[in-house]
């Protein structure tokens, strides 16, 4: 039998997506993953006015950890949990009980699966179950389905839509950069970011100009 004509196997993950957490400090997380164990930042989401009432904008940026897995966090503008953060490794245990599903959820894990038709056939396994899907999402990148497993834990099955671009990991970077900057500050906001993600092109974009043969600094305006 040729190999495109063989049945599917019933278990079609192929490994993990990524795994996502919520952030308390954008900063030193960027340090401690990018700069300290040197995974790369690959692709962001800035997320203005997403979601129902009383979920903030947001940031969702991910590193490449190797073999296609990525590890990824959401950082949320404005909003803080009651309580002191600073112990680490405490902060979660320390949420109030009123805590939004959005933040709960921001703790999750990805797997990924091949093409359209094997995320639909979890989504007739899911809604023939007793763990129906709850919402189902085109992404930028990503098709993704939700459902929350019997422990309570969300649990996402995606399928990759294209390639993630150079270009993309680029703007990755320069968001994640401005991101730093800006929470490293006494208001942090999206419209600060989005601020100081535009002054961080101009910067790089003279910086890569003064480098190119015939460079002189009276060009600097149509930089």
């Amino acid at each position: 039998m040729p190999q495109d004509e063989l049945p599917r196997p019933v278990h079609r993950v192929r490994g993990v997506d990524h795994a996502a957490f919520p952030t308390f400090d954008p900063g030193a997380t960027v340090r401690f993953y990018r700069d300290v164990l040197k995974f790369p930042v690959v692709h962001s989401i800035c997320a203005a006015g997403w979601g129902p009432e009383r979920h903030p904008d947001f940031i969702h940026f991910f590193f490449d950890i190797g073999n296609d897995d990525r590890l990824a966090f959401f950082y949320y503008f404005g909003w803080t949990p009651a309580g002191d953060q600073s112990a680490p490794g405490d902060a979660w245990a320390r949420l109030p009980h009123d805590t939004p599903d959005f933040f709960k959820n921001s703790r999750h894990i990805a797997l990924n699966v091949a093409d359209e038709e094997d995320l639909m056939e979890y989504r007739r396994r899911l809604d023939e179950s007793d763990w129906p899907v709850e919402m189902q999402v085109m992404h930028e990148t990503i098709e993704s389905i939700y459902t929350h497993d019997p422990n309570g834990y969300m649990l996402e099955i995606t399928r990759q839509l294209r390639p993630v671009t150079p270009q993309e990991d680029l703007d990755a970077q320069l968001t994640i950069d401005a991101l730093c900057d800006v929470t490293a500050g006494d208001a942090p906001s999206m419209d600060a970011l989005l601020t100081r993600k535009a002054e961080l092109i101009v910067e790089r974009a003279e910086a890569w100009a003064a480098t190119q043969p015939g460079w002189h600094p009276s060009q600097r305006e149509l930089v």
